[in-house]
C-alpha cells in the first residue's frame, strides 16, 4: 500500500481525477496501469491508474464524488493498494437471455475486457424506460454480432 496527498482536479464540469506521483506507481510494482483500490477518508472504490497529459491519474466519477463528499479543489490523503480480485460484470437477466439467444454475440461479449463489458451493461441499466432498455439490448446484440 502507498499513501500520498493530492488535490482533486476538476477539468471542465465533470472530468475529475487524482494525480498519482510516479514513485507511488513504481512502488506498486505492477506496471504503469495497475488496477488498484483507492481509499480516501474511509471511502473505498476500485479503479485503474491511467496516464493522461503526461501524469498518472485515477478517475473520480460523480458517483464516487457524491459518496465520498469530495469536490474539485479538495486536498486529500489517498491510499492505494493493488487490486488483485477479479473484476466481474453482473449481466442483467434480460441482456443475458438475449446474449444466450445469439451465440456469436455472446462469444464476442465474453471475449471483451472488463471495462468494455461494463460499458454495455451500464448503457442498458441506465435506460429510463423499458422501451429504451429493449432497444439498447437489441442494438448491443447487433453490434456484437460479426
Amino acid at each position: 500500500m502507498s499513501t500520498f496527498r493530492t488535490t482533486v482536479l476538476l477539468a471542465g464540469k465533470t472530468a475529475t481525477g487524482l494525480v498519482v506521483p510516479p514513485e507511488v506507481v513504481a512502488g506498486l510494482g505492477a506496471g504503469k496501469k495497475p488496477a488498484v483500490t483507492v481509499t480516501i477518508g474511509g471511502y473505498v472504490y476500485r479503479s485503474t491508474i491511467a496516464t493522461m497529459g503526461g501524469h498518472f491519474m485515477i478517475p473520480l466519477s460523480a458517483e464516487h464524488r457524491a459518496a465520498s463528499g469530495l469536490k474539485g479543489g479538495d486536498d486529500v490523503e489517498v491510499t492505494l493498494a493493488l487490486d488483485t480480485e477479479p473484476r466481474v460484470v453482473v449481466v442483467p437477466d434480460d441482456f443475458a437471455a438475449a446474449l444466450a439467444a445469439a451465440p456469436a454475440a455472446e462469444a464476442a461479449f465474453n471475449a471483451m475486457s472488463y471495462s468494455h463489458r461494463r460499458r454495455y451493461v451500464l448503457a442498458i441499466d441506465d435506460a429510463k424506460s423499458p422501451e429504451t432498455r429493449a432497444r439498447r439490448i437489441t442494438q448491443s446484440i447487433t453490434t456484437l454480432t460479426p
